[in-house]
């Protein structure tokens, strides 16, 4: 709360010191422009278009001014609206071809063997790369719930790890391609243009690589 109001107060401040400013400096204008009219030479007196441009460029500089601030504002409402955006990814799974960490909680994997393969072969690796399963899945496209288990029938431990669906008919390998899975986004943030979003265990992928979106499981 305290952050909040001290931002507010010096968004405030900001606001009024340059109506202040303009303030300040047509007042001072005028009184100018008043000693001018007092000291002029009576036999050769300012002609009066002379004031007329006068007051048109104060008035310029002035709206100018004015201009620039309102530009100010609606880029500083934009920027909001961007961080607002932003938090909007917070809290979801965000499907992706990118590692996932296990943890202990089950890993959603969306793998998609091509019509011609006969046999799809699910291989998970370690942050090492080390392969610690190779399981065969159903030749249909769907989702996959992988709890950790390994190629030992024991349970991976906390960490990242990459899925490959390694595709063949008739014994030869058809092609090998990554398995996208989901993971929570827990961090949203701006790189210039770029939108990256920070997964559970820290993984980073740009949001342009992101597929799907659904609640956390």
């Amino acid at each position: 709360m305290e952050v909040t109001s001290n931002t507010s107060t010096s968004t405030q401040a900001s606001t009024a010191a340059p109506k202040a400013v303009i303030s300040s400096d047509f007042e001072t204008f005028l009184k100018m422009l008043s000693t001018q009219l007092q000291n002029q030479d009576p036999l050769n007196p300012v002609d009066s278009a002379d004031y007329a441009v006068q007051l048109a460029t104060f008035s310029s500089v002035e709206q100018q001014v004015l201009t620039n601030n309102h530009l100010e504002a609606l880029a500083n409402r934009i920027a909001l609206s961007g961080m607002s955006d932003l938090a909007g990814w917070v809290g979801m799974e965000a499907q992706s071809l990118s590692a996932a960490y296990f943890d202990g909680d089950p890993i959603t994997l969306l793998p998609d063997p091509p019509a011609a393969a006969d046999r799809a072969v699910l291989v998970v690796k370690d942050a090492s790369g080390a392969v610690v399963l190779r399981q065969d899945l159903p030749l249909t496209e769907g989702p996959f719930e992988w709890d950790g288990r390994t190629a030992t029938g024991g349970t991976a431990g906390q960490g990242t790890y990459s899925f490959l669906l390694e595709s063949s008919a008739e014994g030869e390998v058809l092609k090998t391609e990554p398995v996208p899975s989901y993971s929570q986004v827990i961090e949203a943030r701006r790189d210039g243009d770029d939108t990256l979003l920070v997964l559970k265990g820290g993984l980073i992928v740009n949001a342009q690589g992101v597929t799907g979106l659904r609640q956390a499981q």
